[in-house]
């Protein structure tokens, strides 16, 4: 009986973490994600997000993709996905920097490779320990409006 319950134990130990997996995937304000943390995204490279009006481009310099993920252990989902789409943007602005460019346009969200364009929200998927943004963009020079 004895041997009975220590199977019975061992095999709950080895199906309770895929009870507790998940992978939550939900949209965000980009807005709202953009002030949480004041200071983390440079304002020295300009970010328009899918459908938003730019200025004229002057030069092309690629498109260019990001894959964040961050530790998501003990903070709310939506705390989780802003901090990492943070990581992402800064990411892009640093590529800008890199390329010569002064602003990344038509940014969409690319999670798990299926393309979303939104102005307003972005993807961003959750788990219980990880959560993961992914973002693509073109860097560009943008003409000045002087």
């Amino acid at each position: 009986m004895k041997k009975l319950w220590m199977f019975a134990a061992l095999c709950a130990a080895f199906a309770a973490p895929q009870a507790y997996a998940r992978n939550s995937v939900d949209t965000y304000s980009v807005d709202v994600a953009l002030h949480s943390e004041p200071g983390k995204v440079s304002d020295d490279i300009a970010l328009y997000f899918a459908g938003q009006p730019h200025p004229a481009v002057k030069k092309t310099l690629g498109q260019f993709s990001t894959n964040k993920k961050t530790n998501a252990f003990g903070k709310s989902d939506e705390a989780a996905c802003q901090h990492v789409f943070l990581s992402a943007v800064q990411e892009l602005q640093e590529r800008a920097r890199k390329e010569g460019g002064n602003a990344v346009i038509n940014i969409k969200s690319n999670y798990k490779n299926e393309l979303r364009e939104s102005a307003t929200e972005f993807t961003c998927g959750a788990g219980a320990m990880i959560a993961g943004v992914a973002l693509v963009g073109d860097v560009v020079t943008l003409k000045s409006g002087k």
